[in-house]
């Protein structure tokens, strides 16, 4: 009789393997934690992306303070230059190699003010892209946020149910015979998690095969029972 009331422990024992079994897997394979993983990933890329718009923002600003550095130099020079020239009391020779630095000056000048122009549309371009990809990360972190608030809920839901189907594992576990849970615990990993079928009308509850009524007869005076095909522990109806 103990061995009859051990081997539906077992069968209630499995019942209980088997959920939790369930909710690891469940808590494993959320669709949330791809969605999480993907949205990580454009995170990271994003960064990546902005780290490089804003480097050639850094140059473009850079940039362009060095030419109106230059181009302020030039102009200063040149006005100086030309109040010499006017002012005169210089001779001729003086004179035309001022002017010739007044022109050279004010090529240079002009040259400046093109790539100031140029390096402005650059500046604006980078300042689109930084601002751009600012408001796509944005986008992509407050997703993954909401993925990761959105998984750990789930999870605080699934580990309180795991937490009660461990409880009542340890309600039944001492049910059991101890050489009856080794051999469960030793066949379950090799039988996808189920170690224990109930044998119902001739039919094993793991493997789904029947057995003959000899084949009963012979399988049930062993204990444990075990089906002849699947070799799993048999529960009699």
């Amino acid at each position: 009789m103990e061995e009859f009331h051990s081997l539906e422990d077992l069968l209630d024992l499995q019942v209980v393997d088997l959920d939790i079994d369930r909710l690891l897997d469940h808590r494993r394979s959320l669709p949330e934690l791809e969605q999480y993983r993907r949205t990580h990933e454009e995170v990271a890329a994003l960064d990546g992306l902005l780290a490089d718009a804003d480097g050639r923002l850094r140059q473009a600003e850079l940039a362009g303070d060095k030419a109106q550095g230059e181009l302020d130099l030039a102009e200063d020079k040149m006005k100086r230059e030309e109040r010499r020239l006017y002012a005169g009391g210089i001779g001729a020779r003086d004179a035309e190699n001022l002017r010739k630095e007044v022109e050279m000056l004010r090529r240079l000048a002009s040259e400046r003010e093109d790539q100031i122009l140029e390096l402005i549309d650059v500046r604006e371009k980078a300042e689109a892209e930084v601002a751009d990809l600012q408001t796509r990360r944005a986008a992509a972190q407050a997703e993954k946020d909401r993925l990761d608030a959105a998984i750990k809920e789930k999870w605080r839901a699934i580990d309180a149910e795991i937490a009660r189907a461990e409880a009542r594992k340890r309600e039944i576990v001492p049910l059991v015979l101890p050489e009856l849970l080794a051999l469960y615990e030793e066949l379950r990993p090799h039988k996808e998690g189920v170690a224990v079928g109930r044998l119902s009308e001739g039919v094993c509850g793991g493997c789904h095969l029947r057995l003959s009524a000899a084949e009963q007869v012979g399988v049930l005076r062993d204990f444990p029972p075990r089906c002849i095909h699947c070799r799993r522990i048999l529960v009699p109806q």
